[in-house]
Order: structure tokens, then C-alpha cells, then sequence
């Protein structure tokens, strides 16, 4: 273990604040979980314990003050642990289960929960297109650190629109013009498409769909909140996976 020099602290500092590929992960089960699947590549780990408590994959590994980690943490109350790192790249694959598109979503919170609920729900293959990118930090947290799972991809509407044409992707649109989802079934693979928060799916992308459905409910409500209408869609598709 090395300690860290004071120009190295404050390129980090720097760093933060410039390069906004960068992740700067202060929670070790959330590390911890990211290094065992494979999608992170660590450039260091700072801590103020005398060993940190996970593999560290040969990373380097500097001592620093409590103080140090706290003033690089997106968080009030750090743990004693902070690794800097980059995503891996991966290969867009072709979803062999249901899958998850968010369209522009632009709230961390939402995409967040999104995340975690499509993991939980059998959602193994979720695309972030042109929405909140998945190193912010709230967006992290409110994961709950799923977000490390594989087959998470960012891509340009541009991108997944040839992507999805060219393996002739079935996707469902939720929106509250659609059919009810709980009278909806379906055999096929299938991807649930939820828009921006305000704005609902654009246009191109909602022509890619081959249905619309919807959450039926009390008339004077208009919609559901994205996190919670998409989840209860995507629990409602796989409930019988579960039984």
C-alpha cells in the first residue's frame, strides 16, 4: 500500500470534476460486486484502512485520511473506501430475454430504479439511450449497485434504432393511449419501451413499436411516475417466471 502524494489527491480532485467517464465508488459491496463482474476497470483504490476489504484485482492501492475520501465522495457519510474507476466496454449482444429501453430519461432516481427492478424481474438486458449516463452517482446509489451487472448498454437513439431493425427487435410502448397490460400476454422475447419523464417516446423510436400498452387506472390521474410505471409493467410481464 502507498500513500498517496498531495499533487496526486488534487489531480483527483481535478479529475472529478472534468472527465465525467470517471467513477469515483465509495461503497465496497457496490466495488466489491462491479470487480466480480468484470465491468469496471479500477485506475486506483484510496482508503484510510490498513487493508481494504475486497480483491483488489492488483490495483494500486493508496493510504489516505478519512478526510481525503470524504471530499471526493459524491455521499455525506463515505465508508472508508474509495476506488476510481472506468466501465468496461462490452459487445452489444442480442437479448435473449425481456428487456428494458429507456428513452432520454434524464432523472437518476428513475433509472436507478428502473435498473434494479429489471434485474429483479427477469429484465436481463436493459439500453440507456440518450438518457442519464450510468456513471452519475445517483444513479449508482439508487441501483443499489445493479447497475454493474452486464448487458447494461449506453447507446444514441441513431444506434439503437439500427440495432433494432437489424435484429428485428419486438418492442412494446407504454404510454396511456396502449392496451391494458394486465389483459396483454405474449410468448415472445419482448422489450418494454419507457420515454422521458415529460415527453413520453419520441417518435422514432415509438414506430419501432408493434404495440402500445398501459396501466389502467382512476380517471383523473394521468400518469404514474416512470420508475413505478415501468416496474409494475415489466413485473406484470414476468410474474409467471416467478411462480
Amino acid at each position: 500500500m502507498e500513500k498517496a502524494s498531495k499533487n496526486f489527491i488534487l489531480n483527483l480532485k481535478k479529475q472529478k470534476h472534468e472527465n465525467k467517464s470517471l467513477l469515483f465508488l465509495d461503497n465496497a459491496k457496490i466495488i466489491k460486486d462491479a470487480i466480480e463482474n468484470q465491468t469496471i476497470q479500477i485506475e486506483c483504490i484510496l482508503t484510510s484502512l490498513d487493508s481494504v476489504p475486497f480483491d483488489t484485482k492488483e490495483a494500486t492501492v493508496y493510504k489516505v485520511n478519512q478526510q481525503v475520501i470524504e471530499q471526493l465522495s459524491d455521499t455525506k457519510t463515505p465508508q472508508k473506501v474509495l476506488c476510481i474507476a472506468y466501465y468496461t466496454q462490452h459487445v452489444v449482444q442480442v437479448p435473449k430475454t425481456n428487456f428494458l429501453v429507456l428513452d432520454s430519461l434524464q432523472d437518476p432516481g428513475n433509472v436507478g430504479t428502473l435498473i434494479r427492478t429489471a434485474k429483479a424481474s427477469g429484465f436481463e438486458y436493459i439500453f440507456l439511450l440518450d438518457s442519464v449516463r450510468k456513471e452519475n452517482s445517483k444513479l449508482i446509489r439508487s441501483s443499489a449497485g445493479a447497475v454493474f451487472d452486464n448487458n447494461i448498454y449506453q447507446m444514441t437513439k441513431e444506434e439503437f434504432i439500427k440495432f433494432s431493425k437489424e435484429n428485428k427487435l419486438k418492442l412494446l410502448m407504454c404510454d396511456m393511449n396502449g392496451e391494458n397490460i394486465f389483459e396483454f400476454s405474449c410468448n415472445d422475447i419482448v422489450g418494454v419501451v419507457v420515454g422521458n419523464e415529460g415527453q413520453g417516446v419520441c417518435e422514432q423510436i415509438a414506430k419501432l413499436c408493434y404495440k402500445t400498452i398501459k396501466i389502467p387506472m382512476k380517471s383523473g390521474i394521468e400518469s404514474l411516475n416512470a420508475g413505478v410505471s415501468g416496474s409494475i409493467i415489466m413485473y406484470e410481464l414476468n410474474k409467471n417466471k416467478f411462480n
